[in-house]
């Protein structure tokens, strides 16, 4: 990973308001109570300095420690390492094992079918002005989030937090994909209680106050995506 131009550099992290890999990030540096400046990142516009900073050309990237870190679940790993307070990863092996197979389930599988082909029909085609929506494509993602519902319905029933007894990585990662959607109001809060009250529970957290500020230009959040009980 290419070093940063000078270790005294305030962290910064480079990033997109509704990209959940962004908002995992955002996530695990508010609960580790890591002080970053934000830097908007319009990726699509293929700016040279993204280039520069991560050859792959996609957010986040986060300056820290003298480094340039790129890929959200290894930047959130190697926080939760050389942070270990509070911990988002368990000791146990085999519990971690379930905390990377539900991180890998959401951004992949569930970002694959749900979060973003919503988001690029309903707000990034918008934002970019590449078209109009496709509704079939819509329609498709919805009841893909309702599939993704019964799933951690069913996790939830017997555990406290989607990987297990405690909070993890695991829903931060669901949670940073879950808020995006929630933020254009489509997500289906009726169809399960148990993941309604998971939801409700972490976005409570300090961790979730920067996310629930963000305002995207020209697209006004749902009148309930801020609120703390809805």
């Amino acid at each position: 990973m290419p070093r940063a131009s000078t270790s005294h550099q305030p962290s910064r992290l480079y990033h997109s308001p509704l990209s959940p890999f962004s908002r995992k990030v955002r996530l695990v540096l508010a609960e580790k109570r890591i002080e970053v400046e934000l830097a908007e990142e319009r990726y699509w516009e293929q700016n040279p300095e993204l280039y520069r900073r991560n050859p792959a050309g996609k957010v986040p990237v986060l300056r820290h420690d003298g480094m340039l870190l790129a890929e959200s679940q290894a930047i959130c790993e190697y926080l939760d390492e050389t942070i270990p307070n509070p911990p988002l990863m368990p000791e146990n092996a085999a519990a971690r094992y379930e905390v990377r197979r539900l991180c890998a389930w959401f951004d992949d599988k569930f970002n694959t079918e749900a979060t973003r082909p919503v988001l690029n029909e309903r707000v990034w085609k918008k934002v970019q002005k590449t078209g109009y929506p496709d509704s079939r494509v819509v329609k498709a993602g919805l009841a893909a989030i309702k599939f993704h519902i019964d799933y951690m319905h069913s996790l939830l029933e017997a555990r406290r937090w989607l990987a297990g007894p405690s909070l993890s990585l695991a829903d931060f990662t669901a949670a940073a994909h879950f808020s995006c959607l929630d933020y254009i109001s489509d997500v289906d809060w009726n169809r399960s209680d148990l993941v309604t009250q998971w939801y409700a529970t972490i976005k409570s957290r300090p961790a979730f106050r920067g996310v629930l500020a963000d305002q995207i230009p020209g697209l006004h959040p749902a009148p309930h995506y801020a609120l703390l009980d809805f």
